[in-house]
């Protein structure tokens, strides 16, 4: 024998590797699909996956699959272990006939052993005591009959197997008939086979089995019994050996006995012959397993005698004698005591829970042996055996082998599932089991063992109810009323769809057309926020997919004359993955279901996609036609830093492989009203504006992050963009300060095409100005939106419940704030800011917090401050209020400090370079000692206001994280298997966009579609 191939998995697969590795032989794993992460498929010398995906189990009972592996991998010996095909006699006989040596008794013995009628007819026959029984009733035929000769009560048992299943005590002839019909058919579905036979019952017996070992020259001996008598519905959960008080004499009868019966049916290799010994000591023949058992282990620790090893030598054609094994040889030292550690929930009635492994230690020292296949990071499926180790503790009596095993049990630390470890604690520990002689009926007479103990896996609920809590917010109290949101949806049109929209406009006519009709028409176009950056600013982006899928319909069917619905991108994706477990890109493909006559708008972070750090062109390139694709109709693309070339492979992705809308953004900071403003004045805006044109931009939009934007501002800037570009103005802001609907109004007495607001109950604070407020200011003028007031007023009452529903998430900011104008403070930044203070034991010194960002901001060079720069500004905040740190010797002594990761990142330009530069000479000296700052990347020709190097592309690709990678399932728009990530939709626009034209703002005119239709 060479090489040997286990047909099994998980923990005795490992178990026959070790003992095959130790006498020299190679080895052969099997795996299920399912099964690809098992230890034991790493364990072999090779390993082979058994099937197809879908079938976990099957793999494992296929008999030509197995011996197809077995001759590919040139096998000459297969192993079964236990369960599985482990008594299969054709298995055996297909062994055979392939020249494979099957490691187990001949395929007569085990074809005899399976039948319990015929075994049973052998023991009577080797002159072994048996009980009272039936012949077999195939399909149950005849057990009335049967059963008034047996007596009550019996056992209704499978022909064809053991191991508990199509097993039924009965102790009445009026529960006979079901009995019989579930053990039938629990055994056919084991087995194959549906025959049963009625055995007398003995009340409250010992089960003691008896190891031999055969080889085949017809030597057999046998290594003492095993008490396996604490059992749970005939399933073993504890075995000792050898069995504790028992006489003697019943104990030589027990062996003399298993070893007549191996002789009698000519038996080779390791089996178990098993019995019931009653309280008077006489014992009956119950059945033979013809296979090594899961209890061996505690008989290799009191005999010394290794089982696998020697069933591997014995089918090698090694002898007893060759092995060094005679009865006389063989002697019992101390006792040994195997526990089941599994995955089942005694309190549950031995449920078995399943999960991730998520921490695994396991314990040692003196007379511990540990047999399993598990590890911290497994999964545990639903699919297979709950067993996750064998303990096993040997001691010189069975009182201390049991305090080993309780002291070895409290070792264990298993994170991720529950276990039984706590009910074996109690149970080994009782003082009955430690008297020994317990009976089958042990756990069942004693109920309190199974009490659920709460304490399992403390340390991991307790760790997953506080995530709960920081994702999905407090239970809140008793007395509070719930309202479920969705009871207050208005009622909509019974239409068969909702009136044609922006996005027919836009497959119909194209990008340019829709973006110069917007340009065109009187009426203000606008943009809802609710579905991003409104619950991103106010409930840190926690809104769910169900609570935005509730809404969506109401969009589409009551105000279809939206401009677009802000719904993707930004913190959206990253919190959809991270916190709530959802897929984002399902989230993209159920809205442009739910509303499919309205665009949906996505904010783009130029090269970083929705990452934050940037990507190759290509990948920036898949990842937005797949969001066209997907549903995405306008991409707000930005960059932290203004920088156009950050931008612009962003906007050519959508101008050249979509048909969708580009918006190029300028990100707002500032005060460009200000004579003393130097950096970010109305030239800065506007040359930035042209390479956004020139680079395609369909629109432009105007991103105030933090409130900044003052009415004054506004109307100049939005009157120099439409004097001097041809395409549509866009303009987004935060109500922070309270004041931006005199921005909005002052934008739109400017000409401003569109606005970006959130429904009511979502406005305000930290988000954007209040739709009906702008509604109701323009209603009966000539930049009339469209939009009822009705319809939204009908909307209000879903997210105010919507947004009691999350509260929770709320900073806690119940005003506006005036200082924002001094810190700038993005609005999505401010509350989570908030949030972080207060981790961070600052609560109460949120005002100075808010001024150490001032100070941040104009130390860092007064960055434009939107994701990922405002946390390196929020960072050094953070860092300068938690520690007391002394601006001014900060300023002069920044090589002195440890500052955050982000802010030296920040310094070594790793985001680029602000508009203004860094401020010198607080940068130099803080990146004094440390890596030098990486060289600057060559510009090309009208590079924007700000610039970065640009990043090594094969070192963007292999260590920045995916972008948009899609979770492989099936979804309505994709087949089951790997999804197209870089497939490119097609255009159904009129090519790029326009390229820089610059014209004075042509005469407004109605049309007849507009995109804010």
């Amino acid at each position: 024998m060479q090489k040997v191939l286990v047909a099994n998995r998980s923990e005795i697969a490992v178990r026959v590797f070790r003992a095959a590795h130790e006498l020299g032989l190679r080895t052969v794993a099997v795996y299920t699909p399912e099964d690809v992460s098992s230890l034991h498929r790493t364990k072999g010398s090779e390993a082979y996956e058994l099937g197809g995906p879908g079938h976990p189990v099957r793999g494992y009972l296929d008999i030509d699959e197995l011996l197809r592996v077995a001759k590919h991998a040139e096998v000459d010996a297969l192993h079964p272990g236990y369960g599985f095909l482990s008594e299969s006699a054709a298995l055996a006989e297909a062994c055979g006939a392939a020249g494979i040596t099957f490691v187990g008794p001949p395929p007569a013995v085990l074809r005899l052993t399976g039948d319990k009628v015929a075994a049973r007819n052998a023991a009577i026959a080797a002159g072994l005591p048996v009980l009272r029984a039936s012949t077999p009733l195939p399909n149950g035929d005849g057990a009335v009959a049967a059963a008034e000769e047996v007596g009550f009560p019996l056992f209704v048992k499978a022909s064809a197997g053991g191991g508990g299943r199509g097993l039924r005590r009965v102790a009445r002839a009026a529960d006979l008939p079901d009995a019989v019909g579930s053990a039938v058919r629990e055994a056919a579905a084991a087995f194959g086979d549906g025959t049963v036979f009625l055995e007398q019952a003995v009340d409250r017996p010992r089960h003691i089995e008896v190891q031999v070992l055969g080889d085949s020259t017809g030597a057999v001996v046998h290594l003492f019994e095993r008490d396996c008598s604490v059992q749970r519905r005939h399933q073993k959960v504890v075995e000792i050996a050898p069995a504790p008080a028992l006489d003697p004499a019943v104990r030589d009868g027990l062996c003399d006995a298993a070893v007549r019966f191996a002789k009698h049916v000519g038996y080779v290799n390791a089996g178990t012959v098993e019995f019931l010994v009653g309280a008077d000591g006489r014992y009956t023949f119950m059945e033979m397993n013809p296979r090594i058992q899961v209890e061996h282990t505690v008989t290799e620790e009191v005999t010394g005698v290794d089982l696998v090893g020697a069933q591997l030598r014995i089918a090698a054609g090694e002898t007893l004698a060759d092995l060094n094994l005679s009865q006389e040889t063989i002697t019992l030292r101390g006792m040994a005591i195997q526990c089941r550690v599994t995955t089942e929930d005694p309190a549950q009635d031995f449920r078995p829970d399943t999960g991730t492994i998520s921490y695994y230690q396991s314990p040692g020292g003196p007379g511990v042996r540990l047999d399993g296949a598990t590890y911290a990071g497994a999964e545990i499926s639903p699919y297979f055996d709950s067993l996750l180790v064998k303990l096993t503790c040997r001691g010189v009596s069975l009182e201390k082998a049991s305090r080993r095993a309780r002291r070895a049990l409290r070792e264990f630390r298993i994170r991720g599932v529950r276990t039984n470890i706590e009910f074996l604690a109690r149970l080994l520990a009782d003082e009955s089991f430690l008297a020994g002689g317990v009976t089958t009926s042990f756990i069942d007479e004693r109920p309190w063992l199974l009490a659920g103990d709460g304490g399992a896996d403390k340390t991991s609920r307790m760790l997953a109810r506080l995530a709960h809590s920081t994702v999905n917010g407090y239970k809140r109290p008793a007395t509070a009323a719930f309202t479920d949101p969705r009871k207050l949806l208005p009622a909509l049109p019974t239409a068969d769809a909702p009136t044609a929209g922006s996005r027919q406009l836009l497959v119909e006519v194209g990008p340019t057309e829709w973006a110069r009709r917007l340009r065109a028409q009187e009426r203000l176009a606008v943009t809802d926020t609710t579905l991003r950056d409104a619950h991103q600013s106010l409930l840190a982006t926690r809104l769910r997919s169900f609570d935005i899928l509730a809404a969506a319909p109401s969009f589409a069917r009551l105000t279809p004359n939206l401009l677009s619905l802000e719904c993707w991108g930004g913190a959206t994706y990253d919190v959809a993955l991270r916190f709530l477990s959802e897929d984002p890109w399902e989230r993209l493909a159920a809205l442009r279901e739910a509303a499919p006559n309205i665009c949906l708008q996505m904010l783009l972070r130029g090269k970083n996609a929705v990452g934050y750090t940037p990507y190759p062109d290509e990948v920036v390139r898949a990842f937005v036609s797949e969001a066209a694709a997907t549903g995405i109709d306008l991409f707000r693309i930005f960059d932290a830093l203004n920088d156009m070339e950050q931008m612009r492979p962003a906007i050519e992705a959508v101008v050249h492989t979509t048909g969708a809308l580009a918006e190029g953004t300028l990100c707002y900071t500032g005060d460009l009203t200000d004579p003393a403003e130097q950096i970010y004045t109305l030239d800065y805006y506007l040359r930035l504006a042209d390479q956004l044109v020139e680079a395609g931009s369909h629109l432009l939009a105007i991103k105030d992050m933090a409130g900044l934007l003052r009415p004054a501002a506004a109307t100049k800037l939005v009157t120099a963009l439409r004097e001097r570009f041809d395409v549509p103005v866009h303009l987004h802001t935060h109500d922070t300060a309270g004041g931006q609907l005199a921005t909005l109004l002052a934008a739109v007495n400017a000409g401003v095409d569109a606005v970006d607001t959130a429904a009511a109950a979502m406005s305000g604070g930290t988000s954007q100005p209040n739709m009906s407020a702008l509604v109701a200011a323009t209603d009966h003028t000539d930049r009339a939106t469209g939009i009822s007031l009705g319809a939204l007023s009908s909307l209000e009452a879903y997210w105010e419940a919507v947004r009691d529903l999350y509260a929770p998430f709320e900073a806690g900011l119940r005003a506006p704030t005036g200082a924002v104008y001094r810190h700038e403070i993005p609005g999505g930044q401010l509350t989570n800011l908030r949030q972080q203070a207060i981790s961070l034991g600052l609560g109460d010194r949120w005002a100075d917090v808010t001024e150490c960002y001032a100070i941040a901001n104009e130390l860092l060079g007064k960055p434009i401050k939107v994701t990922p720069t405002s946390k390196v500004v929020g960072d050094l905040a953070l860092f300068i209020a938690s520690g007391n740190v002394d601006p001014a010797v900060l300023r002069a002594e920044p090589e002195k400090f440890d500052l955050p990761a982000s802010v030296l990142g920040y310094l070594a330009g790793e985001l680029g370079t602000p508009p203004a530069g860094f401020a010198e000479p607080f940068r130099a000296r803080a990146r004094a000692g440390r890596p030098p700052a990486p060289p600057p990347a060559a510009r090309a020709p009208g590079a924007g206001p700000g610039s970065r190097p640009e990043p090594d592309r094969g070192t963007a690709a292999s260590t920045a994280p995916r972008c948009g990678q899609r979770p492989q399932r099936p979804s309505p728009r994709w087949p089951a298997g790997p999804r197209p990530c870089c497939a490119r939709a097609e255009s159904t626009g009129s090519g790029p966009g326009p390229a820089g034209r610059r014209r004075a703002r042509p005469p407004r005119r109605p049309a007849a579609a507009s995109p804010g239709a």
